[in-house]
């Protein structure tokens, strides 16, 4: 874990909030925090070499840009699954990736771009020696999406459903290619400059105010969700990644969803299709700086939801997180194993 003071908390929990989008975004961090521009700059540089602050971009909505996604379960024979998922972990669309507890112990999530097929490219797997099992978990109904760690510990929130989802314009989008150049362009980590629109802004071939504007735009129409900064949880303290999976009778899940969705300490929150020996329909992501802990944020959401039947899925080891990069398109194909003739 990277160590860093109070100062860098403060500056990590606002720009996870969100960044402001002016010409000189880090004068008006300092601003808000007191703090000298010089060094709102400089700890947000180191906090990028310790590898905390994993990247400061346009988080754009992969639904909305028209590509189709789905968390995939496996059952993975233990001797084999750092084979399988550094396998896994070759494709452009895989940007999640995790051993989990249980049968189903390494978890995905792909995405691929529209025109492409998820079910095809999933099935470029078959074959892989260790896979026993594969169930495909795309998403029903979106309830929440958003990782916000608390990184001050005092201004943890009261484990109650208490925030409001924000609002989107209902308008249909179709992305051109001008949307696709400012996608492209967008979604890559902002350079720690004093004035770091200008050279994207340039690249774009427009004024930063038009930059600007089209980002409030996305962000009005839910192709954006926000311009923020994503952090790498065990680096920032906290260990417990926890996956709540929960077994909602029918119809509970709208109330369940929403009432989830909610809570400041679920970052994720979904309504999945369920299988005969995976019974869950209501999945929801948790993250705390001990098991504890965890258990604690659990035990007070459930009892506020009365939802009995539900477990904790915790992750073992990260073999992949990273950002899915859209309209940078590459084809995906598993290498074959030359054969050695006799």
């Amino acid at each position: 874990m990277a160590e860093f003071d109070k100062t860098d908390a403060r500056i990590l929990d606002t720009i996870q909030q969100s960044f402001p989008l002016v010409a000189e975004p880090f004068a008006e961090i300092s601003s808000g925090l007191g703090i000298p521009t010089a060094d709102v700059i400089d700890r947000i540089t180191a906090l990028k070499k310790s590898g905390v602050l994993r990247q400061l971009s346009a988080i754009f909505d992969t639904r909305r840009l028209g590509y189709k996604s789905s968390l995939v379960a496996m059952g993975i024979e233990p001797s084999r699954i750092e084979h399988v998922a550094q396998i896994i972990n070759a494709h452009p669309g895989v940007s999640h990736n995790y051993e989990r507890e249980g049968a189903f112990n390494l978890w995905f999530t792909i995405a691929v771009p529209p025109g492409s097929n998820l079910k095809s490219e999933l099935a470029k797997f078959e074959g892989i020696e260790g896979i026993k099992t594969v169930r495909m978990l795309p998403t029903i109904k979106l309830f929440k999406i958003g990782v916000k760690l608390e990184i001050v510990e005092s201004d943890k929130k009261k484990v109650a459903p208490s925030e409001q989802k924000p609002k989107v314009s209902a308008v249909d989008f179709v992305p051109t290619e001008y949307d696709k150049e400012f996608i492209r362009e967008m979604q890559k980590d902002l350079e720690i400059t004093e004035r770091p629109f200008e050279a994207p802004a340039q690249r774009l071939n427009m004024t930063q105010d038009r930059l600007f504007s089209e980002l409030l735009r996305y962000q009005e129409i839910g192709v954006m969700r926000r311009f923020a900064a994503i952090l790498r949880h065990r680096d920032a303290g906290f260990a417990a990644n926890g996956m709540i999976v929960w077994k909602v009778p029918e119809p509970r899940i709208e109330e369940v969803g929403q009432m989830l969705g909610a809570f400041p300490q679920v970052s994720h929150c979904y309504q999945r299709p369920t299988y005969e020996d995976w019974p869950y329909n209501v999945f929801s992501m948790i993250h705390t700086r001990t098991r504890q802990e965890a258990d604690e944020v659990v035990r007070q959401i459930q009892s506020q939801i009365n939802v009995d039947e539900y477990r904790v899925l915790f992750s073992l080891r990260e073999f992949k997180k990273t950002r899915v990069e859209y309209f940078v398109e590459q084809n995906f194909e598993i290498a074959k194993t030359p054969s050695v003739s006799a």
